[in-house]
Formats: structure tokens, C-alpha cells, sequence
């Protein structure tokens, strides 16, 4: 009796199980199985704001006599030709633009405006009142009301933790008071508020 050998048979066999193993193990799990995955989301800081001090390049496109490197000057001012005087502190690069752009259509027909801040100065915002070490806060990163009373020590045991008030003085000199509750903030209600430059938080007693 001639016997045959089952070798090759069973090679086949297994190359043929493995060919089809193969591309399901590449494609990973099923697709019902898998979970969209959503973009880390959070609340984005409101757009950086000129401070006094901080250096600018404007440029005026096709108009190099109007193009010109300005400082913010400590009134919250800046000269440009033709222009003079333009109020830049508290105003985003977007909203400089913006009236400038305004003010030179009186003199030139569809100007366009860029600006850029070339330096900016280290703003600072400062914490008064019922907290356990007042003083002034540095803005180089963004920092909301609830960092900046964490990095002053924390409220004291008498602090009016509901009416805390931030001062804030705006494009025209005119101060604005934001008022800030503590106590709802701590139970992560409602949006977190920034600091800006020149911002003065105050908590009463």
C-alpha cells in the first residue's frame, strides 16, 4: 500500500488560514465598535490686548512715508502721519487696525492696514483686598481671576466672596467694574473670566 504524505496538505492549509487572519487583524476592530474621537475642547482666552510699553510695526501697504514702528506711550497713545494721535491700549491688533484704517480712508483711498506687535511689555494685573497676599500678578501667560486669587494666597475667612469686583479701564479712559462671584466660580459655573493688562481685582469685606 502506497502511503502519501500529508505535509504539503497541511502547509497549504495553514498559508491559507493565515492569508485570511491577515487582513482582519490589520483592519483592527470592527467598525462598530469604534468610538468617534472628538477634539479636546476648553475656553479659549479673548485675544491679546495692547498694553503701555508695548512696541508696534504699522504697516500701510504701497505707503512706506505711512508705515512706521510706534510705542504705546503711557497715556495709552500712539502718533501716526497724518492721523496723529490714535488710542491703542486695551484694543486688540485687530481693532488698532481697524480704526486706523478708518482714519486713513479720509486721506487715501482704500488703505490696508497691518499691525504687528513687535514686543510686548510684561502686563500686569493686581489683587487687593480681603486675600492673604495682595499685590501685582504677571499676565505673561493667560490667567483668569480664579488663578490670579489662587497665586495671591487665597481669600481670607471675612472676604465677601460673591461681590468681588474686578476694575477695569477701557479704550477711553472709562472704568468698568465686572463683578465676580467666588463661591459660583468654585462650582465651575458660567465662563471663566481673564485678566487683562491694568486689570485691578478687589475683595471686599
Amino acid at each position: 500500500m502506497k502511503h502519501t504524505s500529508i505535509a504539503p496538505y497541511l502547509a497549504a492549509a495553514v498559508a491559507a488560514a493565515f492569508c485570511t487572519l491577515a487582513p482582519l487583524a490589520a483592519a483592527g476592530p470592527k467598525d462598530a465598535d469604534k468610538k468617534p474621537v472628538k477634539p479636546a475642547t476648553g475656553i479659549t482666552n479673548e485675544d491679546y490686548r495692547l498694553g503701555n510699553g508695548d512696541k508696534l510695526r504699522i504697516e500701510v501697504y504701497k505707503d512706506p512715508q505711512l508705515s512706521q514702528s510706534a510705542q504705546v506711550r503711557p497715556d495709552g497713545k500712539i502718533t501716526l502721519p497724518l492721523i496723529g494721535d490714535v488710542e491703542a491700549a486695551g484694543l486688540t491688533p485687530i481693532e488698532l487696525r481697524d480704526t486706523i484704517t478708518k482714519s486713513l480712508k479720509e486721506y487715501i483711498t482704500s488703505p490696508t492696514v497691518t499691525v504687528i506687535v513687535v514686543e510686548a511689555t510684561a502686563a500686569m494685573a493686581y489683587v487687593m483686598g480681603e486675600v492673604n497676599h495682595p499685590g501685582a500678578v504677571n499676565l505673561q501667560a493667560p490667567l483668569t481671576v480664579m488663578q490670579a486669587l489662587a497665586m495671591a494666597g487665597g481669600l481670607k475667612d471675612f472676604a465677601d466672596a460673591k461681590n468681588i469686583r474686578i476694575l477695569r479701564e477701557g479704550p477711553a479712559g472709562v472704568v468698568e467694574t465686572i463683578v465676580f462671584n467666588y463661591k459660583n466660580a468654585m462650582k465651575s459655573a458660567g465662563t471663566p473670566i481673564y485678566l487683562r493688562p491694568g486689570d485691578t481685582v478687589v475683595v471686599p469685606d
